[in-house]
Parts: structure tokens; sequence; C-alpha cells
């Protein structure tokens, strides 16, 4: 065993629990020294660098990584949405399906192809990834909302209907959001008692 390296390992999660990023940086880095290679170092790294907005730095070390480790779902995951967020969504499909591919039941991973695939005009790739989302949190919002748009874009209206009627059981507020942005008028009655800023009110 190497000592060394898992005494930096741990001051390194220590520091990190502790919110102190510059020390936690530096026992990633003379983690590298000791275990060079290191996917722990360098994924502790790379989120640094995300957090501070370095999305180069931090893809760049997501990479290596991966490189030396492919079989890391989440790995693949936190890449394929720092490309998502930035608008490089073929990329980011590339990604999603790794993470999907060593880990079938990371339901993130779904949600991102689903994403992904529809800012890219898949809409049909899309559902499929949806609802294996789905599947696994059947309760998600953000899912149910964007499968429902997918379908929408594919003009399964009855799809939507369906979804909305779902979704209005525990999420009123998505549900408008969803109804609103398919343009789905004949679903009003759904959310007619609904008080959007009910909860944003000041007592008098």
């Amino acid at each position: 065993m190497n000592f060394t390296a898992c005494r930096h390992r741990l001051r390194a999660r220590l520091f990190t629990w502790l919110r102190r990023p510059g020390d936690a940086a530096e026992e990633y880095r003379q983690l590298l020294v000791s275990d060079p290679g290191s996917t722990i170092a360098l994924n502790g790294l790379a989120f640094q660098a995300a957090a501070r907005g370095e999305s180069a730095e931090a893809e760049r070390l997501f990479r290596q990584s991966l490189a030396a480790k492919p079989e890391q779902p989440a790995v693949w995951h936190n890449l394929g949405y720092m490309l998502d967020r930035q608008g490089r969504h073929e990329e980011a499909v590339t990604a999603f399906t790794e993470a999907t591919r060593f880990a079938p039941k990371l339901d993130q991973a779904w949600y991102g192809l689903g994403h992904a695939s529809a800012a890219l005009g898949r809409h049909a790739d899309a559902v499929t990834a949806l609802e294996k989302a789905m599947a696994l949190v059947p309760d998600n919002p953000h899912v149910l909302y964007s499968l429902g748009m997918a379908h929408h874009k594919l003009g399964d209206a009855d799809k939507v209907t369906g979804i909305a009627e779902h979704l209005n059981r525990y999420d009123r507020r998505t549900t408008l959001q969803l109804i609103r942005d398919s343009g789905r008028t004949d679903l009003e009655h759904l959310i007619a008692d609904y008080e959007p800023d009910f909860f944003n009110r000041k007592e008098r």
C-alpha cells in the first residue's frame, strides 16, 4: 500500500469537507506526485476547476481521468453536463452515452442524454432516453417536463396530456410551465385553481 498517497487522499477529502479548497488542491497535487495518474486527484482538481469557472481546465482533467480509467460513469456524466451547458451538445451526447453504458441505472445520465438530444432536434432519441430516466425516477418533474416537451415536438398530443395529468398530481408549477411552453391551452383546466404566487404573498 502507498501510505503517502493514502495520507494525501484522506487529507484532500478532509479539506474538501472543511471547505478549504486551496489546501485540498495542494493535497490532490501531492497525491499525483505520490500516485501519478490518480483518478481521485484528477477528478478532485477537475471539480475545483469547474467551480472556479475554468471549464477548459476542468474538461482537460476529466478527460485525463477517463483516459486512465474509462469505467467512471459519474465522471462521464459530469463531463457531459459541462459540455451540454456550453452548447456542445454532440459531445455531451457522447459523454452521457458512455455514462449510461457503464451505469444503466444512473438516471441523471439518461436525463442529460435526453436533454442534449432534444437540443440537437433529435426528439425521438430524447424520448427514448427520458423514458429510461422516468423508469428510474417516475416523479422527477424535470424529467417529466422534458419528456412532455419532446412528445410535443413529435406531435404526440395524447402523450403530452398523459404526462401533464400525471405531473399535476404533485408539481403544479411545472405542470403550468409544460402547458404554457407546449401551447396546450386545452389543458389549462388542470391548473385552473392553481395560484402560482400563493407562497410569495406577504402576510397582511
